[in-house]
């Protein structure tokens, strides 16, 4: 009885698996579901003889209708998979794959963040008749199977940060790290160390750890999988979907929704164009491998899974490790005998994952070329042959004369003025005793007093545009009110005098009316210095978004512009710098392939120069939704880029204003070590809205002000906009170190 039982409930639960997976009107599914229910709540009343008679029938059924729901998936039915109660969380493959573990930080709801777990683990190898153990640090989201404490995956900001310590720890010990991601997202509230900050400061360290990291992907969501995501190697379960945003969020900005939930049609029609497969990743190059699953996806009891998947992490950290060595015939014969579809029982070989110093270079510079060549396939506006090999030759030459420049030559002069330095200092102290008394005395006989040099401030020595320009914006004839005016007794603001002497800012209250990007253009820089680059890059529609490339014309008719981010060479107060910039008008700011790339190149142009490099946000909503996870991977790209361009001594230094939320704030804005913020600025990861539906907490209404930012430590300083260009000018001449060219 017992044996006819368990097979019941398997078939009842396979039957509500294709309900919740394909809907409740497909192929009568309910119908069935609610039989099998019937006989499961009956079992006892019944005859067993006439159980056992029905089976076959039902198995039958079953398995007619598991494989027309694996022929007719659809990719929000790929999601739907992801995210059943059935599906495999992490603690599965913690006790599945490897052969024992301990976990850190906590257990279950007594944990820093149940959503994060980490765990100090062993995974074994047979060669012929030995067995060997390697050590690794796992470390990934736990969705759980209905425990509300683990929120679904999502990672507040102290669970990343918990992640990123046993990364550390990780590296110190020398040993790989698995990342396991089961994430629809981040949990979007500030509270310290912030969500999008935590977030910034793992990639920025990620992209430097001297370890072998590779990372499965089974549930990506945007940038709370980048967390744990900047990897060596990154596999992806076969039905597991890896998207800048859930196909409904995505309905809901295409449906311009408040509130309310979006149809299933334009749902469905999101899945469908955001890309966000297994497939689909893998022929954008956001992935590197596929790990196999059965055909509606791998479930809690799926030991086969377990064994493929185990084999696929010793492998993918074995490909890491021996790209680092130089014995490439023996790399060569040992991943080509990994290529089949069946699992093997013994692997053959037994590879060391310790590095070598020199390995350890090679491991990073294997995953800096990873991560630049990654979605650049998906760039438009790409020059002619001749003008691109022109530009490479122009390139070349600049880094040939800056590296003799500041590497060579700078450096000789260097030693020699210290040299000089030191003799004449040893000097003046040995003659000091002699020539002091008779200075003195001169000094009283000729009458002559001591002269003590005045200490010229910055604002003394940096001159003002000669011609200040005025925004369209003062132009108009009329009065408006500050929205202090009850509170701070604000007079009304004549328009000319707000938008042109003021610079937008109350002068009672200190309250910043938003103004257009060319303002900053034409006030902080000096005039005529500005020099654009790279300006042909343009923003595509590398995914075929349905009335995606519409609004890109529209976009680009209205601006002028092919991108949302500016990138170009300036001066202030006489001091060259780079500058990216990414402006409001053109797609509120939002980051894809185009600005990831402008920013990079901006970076490393700055790098080779040793000039400060300038981020000035006049407005960011995030990532584009449209270049779905080509637009993600931009994250840890311009991070790497940002990290390289710190690590060479330049000075990156970031400004913010208006709106300044989500993806390039939660990894290459976010990564500065100097951040400052105008009064106007509204800082974040979410938006009030998506704090509301994930939380079910409204937040106060300047919860993303600048000034609270301030006080969590997100970021270094709140600046007046009348004193933005004062503020640089200061942070040009006392910040960063003395790698920068005017040093």
């Amino acid at each position: 009885m017992s044996e006819i039982y368990r097979e019941l409930t398997d078939l009842w639960e396979r039957a509500v698996y294709l309900r919740d997976i394909k809907g409740e009107d497909w192929e009568n599914i309910s119908e069935l579901v609610k039989v099998l229910e019937d006989l499961r709540r009956d079992f006892y009343e019944r005859p067993s003889a006439d159980l056992e008679k029905r089976l076959p029938g039902f198995q039958s059924r079953i398995l007619e209708l598991e494989d027309l729901a694996a022929r007719t998936l659809t990719p929000y039915e790929v999601v739907r998979i992801v995210r059943h109660p059935q599906r495999f969380t992490l603690l599965d493959i913690l006790e599945n794959v490897y052969d024992r573990y301990t976990e850190l930080g906590g257990e279950g709801e007594i944990n820093i963040d149940p959503a994060v777990v980490v765990a100090r683990a062993m995974i074994s190898r047979r060669v012929g008749d030995k067995v060997y153990l390697h050590q690794v640090m796992v470390i990934g989201h736990e969705k759980g199977h209905g425990e509300e404490f683990r929120e679904g995956g999502s990672a507040k900001p102290w669970g990343n940060e918990k992640a990123l310590r046993y990364m550390k720890i990780a590296e110190t010990e020398g040993i790989p790290i698995h990342f396991y991601i089961f994430t629809p997202g981040a949990y979007p509230i500030e509270d310290y160390p912030g969500a999008a900050q935590q977030i910034a400061r793992n990639l920025y360290t990620m992209a430097k750890l001297k370890v072998p990291m590779v990372a499965f992907i089974s549930e990506g969501g945007s940038g709370g999988a980048e967390a744990i995501g900047l990897a060596d190697m990154r596999l992806m379960a076969s039905r597991g979907y890896y998207s800048v945003i859930s196909p409904e969020g995505a309905a809901a900005i295409e449906a311009k929704l408040k509130s309310g939930r979006p149809p299933r049609e334009l749902v469905e029609r999101c899945a469908r164009n955001l890309r966000l497969t297994a497939e689909d990743n893998l022929r954008l190059g956001t992935i590197d491998r596929i790990v196999p699953e059965p055909p509606l996806g791998a479930r809690r009891r799926d030991y086969a899974f377990f064994r493929r998947l185990r084999y696929e992490m010793i492998r993918a950290t074995d490909e890491v490790v021996l790209q680092t060595r130089s014995l490439r015939t023996f790399r060569k014969y040992v991943l080509s005998r990994r290529n089949g579809s069946e699992v093997p029982e013994d692997f053959g070989i037994y590879v060391n994952w310790e590095l070598s110093e020199d390995e350890k270079e090679i491991l990073l510079e294997n995953r800096s070329r990873k991560y630049r060549e990654m979605s650049r396939w998906a760039i438009c506006g790409r020059v002619s042959r001749l003008q691109s090999y022109l530009e490479k030759g122009q390139d070349l030459g600049t880094r040939m004369f800056h590296g003799l420049r500041h590497g060579i030559f700078r450096q000789s002069q260097k030693a020699l003025r210290r040299m000089f330095e030191e003799f004449t200092q040893e000097g003046s102290a040995f003659l000091k005793p002699v020539t002091d008394p008779v200075k003195t005395v001169y000094n009283l006989v000729a009458g002559r007093k001591k002269k003590v040099p005045r200490i010229v401030s910055p604002i003394e020595r940096i001159e003002e545009p000669e011609d200040i320009y005025v925004s369209p914006l003062a132009l108009e004839d009329r009065t408006v009110t500050c929205p202090n005016a009850e509170t701070h007794g604000c007079p009304d603001l004549w328009v000319p005098d707000l938008y042109g002497e003021f610079c937008g800012v109350c002068p009672n209250c200190g309250h910043h009316f938003p103004l257009e990007y060319q303002w900053y253009l034409n006030n902080i820089f000096d005039r005529g210095s500005i020099r654009e680059f790279n300006e042909e890059i343009s923003s595509g529609n590398p995914l075929n978004f349905e009335g995606y490339a519409e609004k890109l014309a529209e976009a680009r008719k209205k601006t002028g512009r092919n991108s949302a981010m500016l990138t170009f060479e300036a001066k202030i107060g006489g001091i060259s710098l780079i500058v990216a910039m990414l402006i409001a008008d053109f797609r509120q700011g939002t980051v894809g392939v185009a600005e990831g790339e402008k920013f990079i190149r901006a970076c490393d142009r700055a790098r080779v120069t040793r000039r400060p490099f300038l981020a000035l946000v006049h407005t960011t909503g995030g990532i584009r939704i449209h270049e779905g996870t080509l637009g993600v991977v931009q994250m840890p790209r311009c991070t790497l880029a940002a990290r390289e361009y710190i690590d060479s001594g330049g000075l990156y230094i970031v400004v913010y204003d208006n709106n300044s939320y989500a993806g390039p704030v939660a990894s290459f804005l976010g990564c500065s070590p100097y951040q400052f913020a105008l009064r106007s600025t509204r800082l974040g990861f979410a938006g009030p809205r998506v704090i509301l539906e994930t939380t079910g907490q409204p937040v106060p209404p300047d919860y993303h002000s600048a000034e609270n930012a301030l006080r969590r430590g997100h970021i270094q300083g709140v600046w007046d906009r009348r004193e933005l260009r004062l503020k640089l000018y200061e942070a040009l001449l006392t910040m960063g170190g003395r790698n920068l060219y005017y040093r």
